[in-house]
């Protein structure tokens, strides 16, 4: 059996800490560097039920992809929710070890997990990464599908090939669009709008797509400019974690190690449920200074309460 030392060199070989973005907080946050791993777990989120997952399953180390301290803290107490994290970490001698924005621009990486959900074929990364001589790395990736298929089919594709979350897939643009190139990234993606439209892609399917930035992304175009697909953040980045797995599976096997490498399947989406909208805009135009009301409302501004 590997020593944790030995199982994070490779793991910082898959996904250098010095190619996370500077405001990241990656690396070994937990962990005896003398201490044996048998049993990995790969999640995207460090979060406490996570962490008893991996004490159910008797993991020696947890591989995550989001980072559990990112604005670092002045507290590691048990009453606080990462304090706890970190208390059932140490007291189960489980080790923590987190590959984010490095996971991000890594070949392969988050996005080229993404792209293989979706059965799409990678061109090139959206924003290379300029120190990679041959032009793999980088935020993103543009790709295409194996068959054309429109902006309603991409989004339906994603709602079937991703984990399921409450969100689903939310759609801006024409839906009856084809789609013969697509930009993909992991996580949020807003920022990446330029870069989006610079690439002349028909459709980018990200996360957390925040409401001005979407509608000025949208208001911008012309027609036929990119559609917008946003999933959940979590079920962006999921896959990654069976590519990571597969991944150290490969060096467990090239050096001889007899690891057990396992991906939680539990869903940490923060959101449970969705209800549909039903409601529908009053066609009322609102006078100044006056509330509106649909005009089938009884006027009951003289009522008692």
């Amino acid at each position: 059996m590997p020593r944790l030392s030995e199982v994070i060199a490779a793991l910082e070989n898959l996904w250098p800490a010095e190619r996370a973005e500077s405001w990241d907080a990656v690396g070994t946050v937990v962990g005896d560097p003398g201490m044996q791993v048998r049993r990995v777990l790969f999640a995207v989120d460090p979060v406490q039920e996570i962490v008893d997952e991996a004490v159910g399953l008797d993991a020696d180390l947890l591989v995550t992809h989001h980072p559990l301290y990112l604005r670092g803290t002045t507290t590691v107490a048990a009453s606080t929710f990462k304090g706890r994290v970190v208390h059932t970490l140490i007291k189960n001698d489980i080790a923590l070890h987190v590959a984010h924005t490095n996971a991000d621009s890594a070949d392969p990486g988050v996005s080229d997990a993404l792209a293989g959900a979706l059965d799409l074929r990678v061109v090139r990364p959206l924003v290379p990464d300029p120190s990679d001589p041959d032009g793999r790395r980088g935020l993103g990736r543009v790709c295409e599908p194996i068959h054309p298929l429109t902006v309603r089919e991409l989004a339906a594709r994603a709602a079937e090939r991703l984990p399921a979350t409450a969100q689903g897939i939310r759609v801006a643009g024409d839906p009856d669009a084809p789609v013969r190139t697509v930009a993909v990234s992991g996580g949020s993606g807003d920022s990446l709008f330029d870069h989006v439209r610079a690439a002349g892609v028909d459709a980018f399917l990200t996360a957390d797509l925040r409401h001005h930035p979407a509608s000025e992304f949208m208001a911008a175009g012309t027609p036929g400019s990119p559609a917008l697909l946003d999933a959940a953040h979590w079920a962006t980045e999921w896959p990654w974690c069976e590519l990571a797995a597969a991944q150290l599976d490969e060096v467990s096997d090239r050096h001889g190690w007899d690891l057990r490498v396992h991906v939680s399947k539990t869903a940490t989406d923060p959101w449970t449920a969705h209800a549909a909208s039903t409601a529908r805009p009053s066609p009322t135009t609102a006078v100044p200074g006056s509330a509106v009301r649909a005009p089938s409302d009884p006027d009951t501004s003289g009522a008692p309460n």
